[in-house]
């Protein structure tokens, strides 16, 4: 082929690409070609172009058989726009000329198998059947133009699957890019399961499951192909005490709750249960009977009962009525499983509630006791309950006796029965009293041991002295212990002679062993008054002798307060200087540290009391009106001891006058 020739084709070539692609754009394009012709026989192809109203012809004309490879580079920058006239649509009839059917015919036929295929719609589920089932894929027939192609790892739950099946599907496209048909088994499972839970839901139906596996308060149950929660209190009516003996197993249940929102699907198996036993729990309470005997098995036990299954429905067997003595936890009589014969107490059919008892089978303990036990005899036990207030003694099964604190020892502390016994120790005790038909009976101890005020006055007469335990303080006294059982209160003026005490614990402390002296001794109530004090001589008489009144002193101020101040004379003798009598002549007031002279106003050997001022020291005039005062107070308290009638009006006038005229003196 000439280089004309060659240059003339590849032009041609050129324009048919253009005409092709119409109205396009082209800024920069490389071409590369092969070209590989052979002899073929003349041909003209003709293409109308609305242009110039002119025809383009091509010819292919023939070619020696050779390669050859064009690399040219045409740029186009704007290629002018150009309208193509749209070719005929192609004529099957006329190209299906030799056709057996008639158009009538063909179109009958296709009326005919349009019937024959189903409604496809994309998102629908639809049942389709299985044709192969391979390692990896399972291909499903839905009588749509083709069959859709599912992963066997969609049917793994289904290892039974076989060919001819018929499995549910999701049209998920009727035709991908490659025209194959898409369909989904999961998805359609959770949309048809969803529907099931619902319609479920709404009517009660039942619905079978199988629990997958355990999960914090309850198990995962497989239902429809969807995870739902069962509680572990909806698993059964009865306490589950082993969890894993569920797992696997396939049980009927209720859907009680959906929340698609959440997918979440709660179910419970005890609904059913308890839906059944509310027919059978009407039919046993309408024949039950107070006193009744009846057999059931120990169901559940707890810190406070057992719960028995009488065959359809719960009884509660209380503590109490397990056993006629003393338990501390129901598994001491009952256990798990075991079949008794229990009788009826009561029972409500209202609430479906029945209290069983045990103990009621066999006779009260009381009724074998035996006939010659009496008041006064000595019995053994074992402490089965201990209180603040004393403790029970079992003396045989479901016979107890109380002994109260207060009988077990003769001491009159107060004290807790935990400081004398501890539950399960042995107790050996008297019995007080005795009442079979309440079935009563009261210990004591301290009994059988002498009472240690039975001669109190002479294991401690009057004057004794002795060495003893301070037990408490009160405000008024010490109470000590003479000896177990015998206490004494030393009075809080009898502590000390000279020291004013304001609180026992200023003095001693509890514990602390005191030495003390028997002042008095009631026996009928049980009360001994001892004293301190009184284990020395009295200094006041030598305070008599060295304090006379009117004379000045020196002291030491003390303290310092509101009504006066407390003056010390000597280390041992305290007195009181009154708030008027505490003015020193400059007009200013005594302080506590000081030193100054005191005028004795009053000594009273009798109410251990001294009355001092430094102020009348300087000032005369309260000296006589205190001797005034006084005076009158000796008239009145000699007329009042002369009259051995009762007090008149007047002497109660006076009375009022010399207490006013001492709260002045004091002032």
């Amino acid at each position: 082929m000439s280089e004309e020739n060659k240059k003339e084709t590849q032009i041609e070539a050129l324009k048919s690409e253009e005409l092709l692609e119409s109205n396009s754009v082209v800024k920069k394009t490389s071409v590369i070609k092969e070209v590989k012709a052979k002899k073929v026989p003349k041909k003209r192809i003709k293409k109308s172009v609305d242009a110039s109203k002119s025809e383009v012809v091509l010819e292919a004309v023939p070619v020696v058989e050779e390669v050859a490879q064009v690399i040219e580079e045409v740029k186009i920058e704007e290629a002018p726009i150009k309208n193509v006239i749209e070719v005929e649509e192609f004529d099957w009839d006329k190209a299906a000329q030799n056709d057996m059917y008639s158009k009538k015919e063909r179109s009958d036929l296709e009326t005919e198998y349009s019937a024959t295929l189903p409604d496809v719609v994309d998102k629908q589920v639809i049942d389709g059947t299985v044709v192969l089932v391979t390692e990896r894929e399972v291909v499903v027939d839905i009588n749509f133009k083709s069959d859709g192609v599912i992963s066997f790892n969609e049917f793994k739950y289904n290892p039974e699957l076989k060919a001819g099946d018929t499995v549910e599907v999701l049209v998920e496209k009727q035709e991908d890019k490659n025209g194959q048909l898409v369909l989904s088994h999961r998805r359609a499972r959770v949309l048809r399961a969803w529907e099931k839970v619902n319609v479920a839901l709404e009517t009660g139906e039942v619905v079978n499951g199988q629990i997958m596996s355990r999960t914090k308060g309850g198990m995962i149950v497989d239902i429809f192909g969807i995870e739902c929660f069962l509680p572990g209190s909806q698993i059964d009516v009865k306490p589950i005490r082993d969890y894993d003996e569920y797992v696997g197993k396939k049980m009927e249940f209720n859907v009680v709750k959906v929340n698609e929102s959440f997918r979440n699907v709660v179910v419970s198996h005890k609904a059913l249960i308890e839906a059944d036993l509310a027919v059978q729990t009407k039919e046993i309470m309408s024949k039950l009977e107070k006193g009744q005997v009846l057999e059931g098995t120990v169901k559940n036990i707890t810190s406070y009962g057992v719960f028995v299954d009488l065959g359809g429905i719960d009884g509660l067997i209380h503590i109490t009525d397990l056993s006629w003595g003393r338990i501390s936890h129901p598994d001491e009589i009952v256990s798990l499983d075991e079949t008794i014969n229990v009788v009826i107490l009561d029972f409500d059919e209202g609430k479906s509630r029945i209290q069983l008892g045990l103990k009621q089978l066999g006779t009260h303990p009381w009724e074998n006791l035996d006939e010659n036990l009496k008041i006064g005899d000595e019995v053994d036990g074992k402490v089965v309950v201990v209180a603040d207030y004393g403790v029970f003694v079992e003396l045989q099964a479901g016979i107890e006796a109380l002994l109260h604190v207060s009988e077990m020892s003769w001491s009159t502390h107060l004290r807790s029965a935990n400081d004398f016994y501890k539950k399960g120790e042995a107790v050996k005790a008297q019995i007080l009293t005795l009442d079979k038909e309440t079935r009563k009976m009261s210990l004591g101890v301290k009994q059988m041991t002498p009472d240690p005020w039975a001669d109190i006055a002479a294991t401690f007469p009057v004057g004794s002295k002795h060495s003893v335990k301070v037990r408490n303080f009160t405000n008024f006294g010490i109470f000590v212990e003479l000896v177990e059982g015998v206490d004494g209160l030393v009075h809080i003026s009898d502590l000390s002679w000279t020291k004013k005490v304001k609180h026992p614990a200023e003095f001693t402390q509890v514990d602390a062993m005191l030495d003390v002296v028997v002042l008095d001794i009631d026996k009928g109530n049980r009360k001994i008054s001892l004293g301190h004090k009184q284990l020395d001589e009295n200094p006041w008489d030598e305070y008599a002798k060295q304090y006379k009144d009117g004379k000045d002193y020196e002291g030491t101020v003390k303290e310092v307060f509101d009504k006066g101040a407390v003056i010390a004379l000597s280390e041992e003798v305290e007195a009181f200087a009154p708030k008027r009598h505490t003015e020193k002549e400059d007009g200013s007031s005594i302080t506590v540290g000081e030193t100054l002279s005191f005028r004795i106003l009053e000594f009273s050997k009798e109410n251990k009391k001294i009355l001092v001022s430094h102020t009348a020291i300087f000032k005369e005039e309260l000296e006589v009106e205190r001797k005034k005062s006084a005076s009158s107070a000796k008239k009145v308290m000699k007329k009042l001891e002369s009259d051995k009638q009762h007090s008149t009006l007047g002497d109660l006038d006076s009375l009022a006058a010399l207490k006013k005229n001492l709260e002045q003196g004091d002032n």
